[in-house]
Parts: C-alpha cells; sequence; structure tokens
C-alpha cells in the first residue's frame, strides 16, 4: 500500500501503451491547475493500484493528479486515434484532454491487469481540436460517480480514482470552473483507435496495434487460425454483453460513438450519460442528439453496427469479407442470450419455458405505456406474493394503467406457479439481481450544486450509498424515491 504522501511520488508506474512507436501518442506534460483541491477519491479505486486512501488528503496526492506535479516514473502522453460521431466519419479526434501517466500493477485478484492512470482535464494536448483541454467540475463529478456506481452494479468500466478541483474558470455555455478526474482501466483503446491506422491506409501500424492487444489482452487468440479473426469475434461477443448489461439496469451511454467504445468491452468516456427513470424504450438522455441515435432502444444495434466499423478497420488484417462477417456473426446471439438471462434473473424465473419472450415483452409494453419507474418496479416486483395480490399496492401505484398491470400480474403469477418459485427465495434472488440505488441525473445534479459552493459532502455520501446498490440502507432511503419535479427539466449534451 502507498500511505504516506511523500510515497506518491514513487508510485512504480510501467508504460505497456508507452512502449509502443511513438507515432501512437504523443509525449507531453500536463498543464498545471492553480491551487487544487480535492473534490472526492473512491477507496475502492485505489485500492485496486495499491493506494491507501490516508494518502487522499496529502498535498502530494492532489498535485499529482492534478497534473501539477507528476511522480517520478510517470511518462505522460496523449494517445491519437480517429472515428464515426453520430454515426459519420469525423477523421483524426484523440486524447483531446486526456493525457495517460503510464500503468500501475493492481495487486487484488479481481484486477489481474495492469490499469492505466489517465488524467481528463489535464490541458490541451495536439489532439484538442482548438479545444482548451480541460474539463469541467459538474461532467468530472458526473463520471466520477457513475463510474464506480457501475462498477458497483458489476458491469464492466474504467474506474474512477479522483476529482480534483480548481477556482479556475473556463468557458462553455457560461463560465464553470475546472477540475481533472484520474481514470483508470487496463486499457483505453478504442475501436477509434483501429480506424485512425484503416483510413490512413497505414496497415503496418494497424498490424501493431492489434498485436499489441492480442498479446497483452487475449493471448489465448494466438493459437487461433486467425487471431485477427478471433479479436473481432471477443471484442464484438464483450460489447454485447455489456450493452446487455446496460439495458438490464436502464443505463444509457448517450455518445456511442466508435471512439467511445472499448476494445476490451468497458463502459468508457462517460459524458451526457443517463439512468432510466420513466420508462420509455425512446428515451434519449443526451440533449445533443437530436434524432436519437443513441436512445435506450438503439443501444443494441448500435453496438452492433460500432462493432462492423471496427471489423472494417481490421479487414486488411483478417484478409477476407466473409471471415469478417463470420466473426461478428455471434453479436445477436450473444446479445439476445445475455439480455434474456438478465431479464429471467430480473423476473427471478430461474428456469427458461417457452412463453417467457411473451411474458417479458409484454412487461416492457406496460412499463411503456405508464411510463413507470424502470428501477422501482423491478425492486417492488421482487416483493410480489404469489397468493396475495391484495398486497401489490406499492408496485400497483407505479402504473397508470393499473388494469393493464393486474392482468399482467395474473400472467405472472402463474408462470412463477409454473416452476414452483418460493416468494422468499426468489424475493433475495430478486434483491441481489435489481439495485434499489442507482446514480439518477437529480442526485448527481445535487451533489454537483454542492460541490460548487465548495461542500463536497454530499459526494462521499452519494458514493457510499452507490457503492452498495443492491443493499436497503434505511438510512439512506430517499436516495431510491421517485425524482422530483424539477428533475424533469434536467438536460444533459455534450458539452463538458
Amino acid at each position: 500500500m502507498i500511505a504516506a504522501g511523500a510515497n506518491i511520488d514513487t508510485l512504480p508506474f510501467g508504460h505497456a501503451f508507452g512502449a509502443l512507436a511513438p507515432v501512437f501518442y504523443t509525449r507531453l506534460q500536463p498543464t498545471p491547475l492553480p491551487h487544487p483541491y480535492l473534490v472526492g477519491a473512491s477507496a475502492d479505486a485505489a485500492a485496486l493500484v495499491g493506494i491507501d486512501p490516508a494518502a487522499f488528503d496529502t498535498r502530494e496526492f492532489i498535485e499529482a493528479f492534478t497534473g501539477n506535479q507528476l511522480p517520478a516514473a510517470a511518462q505522460p502522453l496523449s494517445a491519437v486515434y480517429s472515428g464515426h460521431q453520430f454515426g459519420n466519419w469525423a477523421g483524426q479526434l484523440g486524447d483531446g484532454r486526456a493525457i495517460l501517466l503510464g500503468d500501475l500493477p493492481a495487486p487484488s485478484t479481481a484486477s489481474p491487469h495492469l490499469l492505466e492512470v489517465q488524467l481528463k482535464g489535464a490541458g490541451p494536448t495536439p489532439y484538442s481540436r482548438m479545444g482548451d483541454g480541460r474539463a469541467v467540475l459538474r461532467s468530472s463529478i458526473r463520471e466520477f460517480l457513475c463510474s464506480e456506481a457501475m462498477a458497483a452494479l458489476g458491469i464492466p468500466t474504467s474506474r474512477a480514482l479522483c476529482v480534483t478541483g480548481s477556482d479556475q474558470f473556463i468557458m462553455r455555455e457560461t463560465p464553470e470552473t475546472s477540475a481533472v478526474a484520474t481514470r483508470m482501466a487496463p486499457s483505453f483503446i478504442r475501436f477509434g483507435s483501429f480506424e485512425h491506422w484503416f483510413y490512413n491506409d497505414r496497415p503496418a501500424e494497424l498490424k501493431l496495434l492489434a498485436d499489441h492487444v492480442i498479446d497483452r489482452f487475449y493471448p489465448a487468440l494466438r493459437e487461433t487460425d486467425n487471431p485477427y479473426a478471433a479479436l473481432l469475434t471477443e471484442v464484438a461477443r464483450r460489447t454485447a454483453h455489456t450493452i446487455a448489461q446496460w439495458q438490464a439496469v436502464g443505463f444509457m451511454h448517450g455518445v456511442m460513438n466508435t471512439d467511445n467504445m472499448s476494445i476490451l468491452g468497458l463502459t468508457l468516456d462517460y459524458g451526457p450519460f443517463g439512468f432510466m427513470e420513466a420508462f420509455d424504450a425512446r428515451h434519449i438522455c443526451n440533449h445533443t442528439d437530436q434524432q436519437g441515435r443513441y436512445s435506450y432502444a438503439m443501444q443494441p444495434q448500435i453496438g452492433h453496427w460500432n462493432c462492423f466499423a471496427l471489423g472494417q478497420a481490421l479487414l486488411p488484417l483478417i484478409g477476407e469479407v466473409e471471415a469478417a462477417q463470420a466473426a461478428l456473426a455471434d453479436y445477436q446471439p450473444q446479445y439476445n442470450a445475455r439480455f434474456g438471462a438478465l431479464m429471467h434473473a430480473k423476473l427471478g424465473l430461474s428456469t427458461v419455458q417457452a412463453d417467457d419472450a411473451t411474458l417479458i415483452d409484454a412487461m416492457f409494453a406496460i412499463l411503456q405505456a405508464s411510463h413507470v419507474d424502470f428501477t422501482l418496479f423491478f425492486r417492488r416486483l421482487g416483493r410480489l406474493r404469489q397468493a396475495d395480490p391484495g398486497a401489490d399496492a406499492p408496485l400497483r401505484d407505479l402504473f397508470i394503467d393499473r388494469a393493464a398491470f393486474d392482468a399482467w400480474a395474473v400472467q405472472y403469477r402463474g408462470r412463477l406457479q409454473q416452476e414452483g418459485s418460493v416468494d422468499a427465495v426468489r424475493e433475495l434472488a430478486m434483491q441481489a439481481t435489481n439495485p434499489k440505488y442507482v446514480l439518477r441525473n437529480y442526485l448527481a445534479q445535487v451533489a454537483i450544486e454542492k460541490a460548487q459552493n465548495k461542500d463536497f459532502t454530499e459526494i462521499a455520501t452519494l458514493l457510499a450509498v452507490l457503492q452498495k446498490p443492491f443493499d436497503e440502507q434505511p438510512e439512506h432511503e430517499h436516495y431510491a424515491a421517485l425524482p422530483p419535479d424539477w428533475a424533469s427539466d434536467l438536460e444533459v449534451s455534450c458539452s463538458s
């Protein structure tokens, strides 16, 4: 454990990505922020790289993870990549405000890989495209909280070590204060990293990158007949599974551009995300997304589209179009199987029956018709009793059309009885599957507004609640309540 603040300088950074040829990145130093202070930090994330929370309040920790005074072994760089944005080829992009310090060993058995450590908002880079390279406090807090919330939900994600802030103002729609979020992942390589070399007709660099990814993260693929086709298959599988998990908890990414898609199937680049509240399959969490490309209902399809874009980029290595198509053929079956299994778990069903799809489709239809709160519905459903419809009131009250719920509940009870479900056992299983607490937009907004007044207590409290999303936590019951009326006016866009 790195406990004493002075030891932050001796963090044992390695440089697996930095060992690639310099064409893949630009080395540079972060731009210092004046008088930084700690906004929030995650002890769980820190433990992944052996940092003791006792170091959080030290000057050395704050300066290091603001980018003002880096640890001695850090070799900061920003990566180049390209990508499709909202379905259109955007050309060269790259780390416009992210600076990689290197990778740290992850001593936890739950994290067998090295974890790269990256500062987001640490100043301009050659890829900033006329931007200032900074991040604002509100978006940094949202990414910090959501990264850790998603990890607690068991969804593959980058992690967030901390957020530091500064009173230095930067201009967005209005002046806002600056912040730096320190995030961690085994790799920040994305689909767009491969697209960059394909569209620039650089097959040598494309192969170098693919070999790096295979050798570091998928070494077993070397034993296959076509390792590059096998890589595409594995990435598509992981992507399908992750998006199925998003759908199952009502998470919406908001900006599923190919430059935001992880080659490891992680949830990456939290921007205008949201968790479903009043259920609407067409809901768009990103105010910038006028066409609804990244709506809740579209996410599985867009994941597939993005995997095809990756397949196009890998085609010079795979060789034959047919081999690339075959590598992608399993995406939809993998998604369907994973989502189906998750839905069965959320409904407390321990077996699979022929008519289950009809039951699940009918459930989504009544949720849509009454715009039922997604998280509360599944949490309360666990308390349903097979022999006592009169006890349904808390669940039934979520519906405008209660007769429609009653009709569906008859089908659901029949299905439970068909497999001999035991109420008490099913409730425990459903509580372990259906979270009580998710990062609702209004909860994040309350924490942000307090933080803008230098009160960071709500961030710490909310983080603690979100790190135990399946627990009852009666002292924090209000964090699971329906959103207040004012929350309907909240909008989240790409501006951060």
